[in-house]
Parts: C-alpha cells; sequence; structure tokens
C-alpha cells in the first residue's frame, strides 16, 4: 500500500507538471506578461510590451520582448523605449520576486531613455525601497540608442546614435564599458568614442562617491571649424539629484582647432570641481593650463567656466611668452623678457562669437581690448591688409619707439584696426 500511494504522488506530479506545460504552450502570451509584472514589480515599474515576443524555458530562460515601453506609475511621459528587449536571467531571479537581480544579459536596441523622467522616477522612489544594480553575468549591449533631455525650461540636448558594450556588471566590483554616441546641442555637435571605468557601479544610486575614469576621442563641430582631440578625464563621481559632479575633476586633452585650411595643434588641462545639471556644464573654480604652437599661446590660468544656453568664462593668469606669429610689439615692449598677466572676460553664445574682453600686462604696459575671436583667427590666418588685428583698446606704456623716435607717456587707442596716436 506505501508503494502504491508513492507511485500515485509521483504520477500526480507529473501530472501537474504536464499539465502546467501545456498550459503554457496553449498560452504563449502569458509568460512574458508574468515576467514583465514580476520585473516591474522589483523595479517600480509599469513594463508593456505591445510587439511579438520570444520566450525559452530550456536551461536559463530567455525573453525577447519588442515594441517595449516602461513608465513610472502615472507618468505621462516613459522613462525608457525600446524596439526590441533581450533578457536571459536565471530562474533563481524568477523565482524571487524581486530580492535577487541577478540577470544573465540584456541586451537593447532602437533604445530611447529619457533623462528627467529617469531621474524624477529615482527621486520618487520610496526611502524604504532600496534602489539597486542588477547584476549581469555576460553584461549588456546597447545599439541604435538615444539620451533625451526632454525638458524645455532647462534646455534641450540628446545624444543620438548611442552605444554601449558592457562585458559584465557586479554593484559592488570594478566596472568596465565603452561608449559611443553624439551629443546634440545646437550648434554644438560633439561624437564620441570612450572607454569608461568606475569603480563602485553601486554607489551611483546610492548617491555616494566613487572613482570615475575615461579617455578616448572626441570632435567638438560647430560646422564653420572644428575640434578633434583625444581627452582623459578622471575624479571621484557622484550622482544625485542635483546631477552629476566630479569633484575634483582632472582633465586633459590634446588636439587641433580646424577652420578652413589652418590647423592649430593645442594641449590643455583643467581641474576643479566638475559639476552638470542637465543644463549646464561648469567648472567654478577651475586651474587651466594651455600649451600650444603659435598662435596657441603658452598660459596658466585660474577662474570659472560655465557651458549651456550660453558661454560664461573668467580667467585671470599669465601668457609665458608673446606667441611669434602674433604681431610684433614695438620696442622696448617687445624686447621686455617679462611674462604677461592677463584677465580675459567672455558671457555670450557657446561659439565664443560674442564680444570678450581682455586685459594685458608687460612690466608697466597695460592693453584693454574688446574683440570677437573668429574675426581675430580669419586676421589671423589671412595675409593682413592692417598690421592691427580687429578689435577695440587702448594702450598705455611709458615709453614707446616707433621709427627712431622715443616717445614718453603713450597712450594709443584702437578701433577696428585703425590707431589714433594721443
Amino acid at each position: 500500500m506505501s508503494r502504491r500511494r508513492w507511485a500515485l504522488a509521483a504520477l500526480l506530479v507529473l501530472l501537474a507538471l504536464l499539465a502546467s506545460s501545456l498550459y503554457w504552450v496553449s498560452r504563449p502570451g502569458r509568460l512574458p506578461t508574468l515576467l514583465l509584472d514580476r520585473i516591474g514589480t522589483a523595479l517600480g515599474l509599469e513594463i508593456s510590451a505591445s510587439g511579438a515576443a520570444e520566450y525559452r524555458l530550456r536551461g536559463t530562460p530567455m525573453l525577447l520582448l519588442r515594441d517595449v515601453v516602461a513608465r513610472e506609475p502615472g507618468a505621462a511621459t516613459p522613462l525608457l523605449r525600446a524596439g526590441r528587449v533581450y533578457l536571459s536571467l536565471p530562474w533563481s531571479t524568477i523565482r524571487a520576486r524581486g530580492d535577487d537581480l541577478t540577470i544573465r544579459r540584456v541586451e537593447l536596441d532602437d533604445a530611447q531613455l529619457d533623462l528627467p523622467a529617469l531621474q524624477h522616477w529615482l527621486s520618487t522612489r520610496p526611502p524604504s525601497v532600496e534602489t539597486r544594480i542588477p547584476t549581469l553575468i555576460d553584461g549588456l549591449r546597447i545599439t541604435r540608442g538615444s539620451i533625451v533631455n526632454s525638458d524645455a525650461s532647462r534646455g534641450d540636448w540628446r545624444i543620438d546614435g548611442f552605444a554601449a558594450d558592457l562585458p559584465a556588471l557586479h554593484p559592488d566590483r570594478p566596472m568596465q564599458a565603452r561608449l559611443r554616441g553624439r551629443y546634440l546641442d545646437p550648434p554644438l555637435a560633439i561624437p564620441f568614442d570612450l572607454a569608461v571605468a568606475l569603480r563602485t557601479p553601486a554607489t551611483l544610486v546610492a548617491a555616494e562617491l566613487t572613482g570615475f575614469g575615461s579617455n578616448g576621442r572626441i570632435t567638438i563641430d560647430h560646422g564653420d571649424w572644428r575640434l578633434p582631440a583625444h581627452v582623459a578625464v578622471s575624479g571621484p563621481l557622484q550622482w544625485g539629484q542635483q546631477g552629476l559632479r566630479i569633484s575634483p575633476v582632472r582633465i586633459g586633452m590634446a588636439g587641433r582647432h580646424e577652420s578652413g585650411d589652418a590647423r592649430r595643434p593645442f594641449a590643455l588641462g583643467l581641474h576643479g570641481p566638475f559639476a552638470f545639471d542637465q543644463q549646464t556644464w561648469a567648472l567654478a573654480p577651475v586651474g587651466v593650463a594651455l600649451r600650444g604652437q603659435s598662435p596657441v599661446p603658452e598660459l596658466d590660468a585660474h577662474g570659472a567656466l560655465a557651458l549651456g544656453q550660453r558661454l560664461e568664462l573668467q580667467l585671470d593668469g599669465v601668457i609665458a611668452r608673446w606667441p611669434e606669429t602674433w604681431p610684433a610689439l614695438p620696442p622696448p615692449i617687445g624686447q621686455s623678457p617679462s611674462p604677461l598677466p592677463f584677465a580675459l572676460r567672455y558671457v555670450g553664445a557657446k561659439e565664443f562669437s560674442d564680444t570678450a574682453s581682455l586685459q594685458l600686462q608687460r612690466d608697466a604696459t597695460t592693453f584693454d581690448a574688446r574683440f570677437r575671436l573668429p574675426a581675430v583667427l580669419e586676421w589671423l590666418d589671412a595675409a593682413p591688409t592692417s598690421p592691427l588685428p580687429p578689435l577695440d583698446g587702448r594702450l598705455r606704456t611709458p615709453t614707446l619707439a616707433i621709427s627712431g623716435a622715443v616717445l614718453e607717456g603713450v597712450e594709443i587707442e584702437f578701433s577696428g584696426g585703425e590707431e589714433i596716436a594721443q
């Protein structure tokens, strides 16, 4: 009788498994819906997929979804849309009902992430709910993606053609990835191809500091000029409700400014607290070191830099020597080996096309000028029809030698390249 009862129990279990299998096979749409519900519950999101779905139950379960939309419950704007989402996740993750976020692999094609919607969802998560970074055993791949800042009140920008390759992700282990795309904030476009490293990914969602490093190629393209460069960035990174912070950041850039046939190679170093709040990139206070071939000056400075709806620049520093290709200074100013303290101020269009002010000094000689950088660069590139650049300003010097005559107590005013001696 005991053996009969065991046989009957085994038969009932077998029949139950068979009935369950027949149920899932006869209703292929139910499993994707169940998995989406459980993943959504774990993340606090509403996730739907209106396209054809595929799945595999043998071995490690696989789920392939099309036309996926994920949004914060009740939100009008989805934080993520994707044409194709591939998920491979262990049975233990499915059974854990959100307690375990271990995933084998994730792939997203034609994905669009809305940054304000994402940050709003993160900011409204209940304090009792821990926002966690999932474990991706075989990593993540994103193709043909985009990241959109759709908050018009704070400035619109986007990243198109975004691609990411992440071999693996563990919340408490160092992470490496490769990111490619094109940052668009008209009239600027910045294609990039960067290698990125994070010391501890889990600290991002906890708004804590983690080590960050990146290097690769970028090109700042304005249409009538380009600036291709190799860039390296490092520092302690923090991402929270106030945006992205790296304090202090170390930025090294080696590139060249291209305008027409002109090529101006340079090397630039920046150091200071960096902040990005979806609208404005800011470095304040910032230390600056610039090196290059003439007409690029050799200078060291400190000040502040902000780039958003407009460019704001404030630098005070020293030019080590007068560049060789700049217009020659008359004696005795030109013969002095002294460096040139300077103060540069600019508030205007991002392409530096508005008027900037510059104060220069060498020994007892001072020069105050107002200029537009594109006009000065055009003057430098062309065979000058005037010995003076297109600027307005005033020069004061104790003595000045011109054509064998020595003038004392000299004050010269410049207006559009024309000089008026007093």
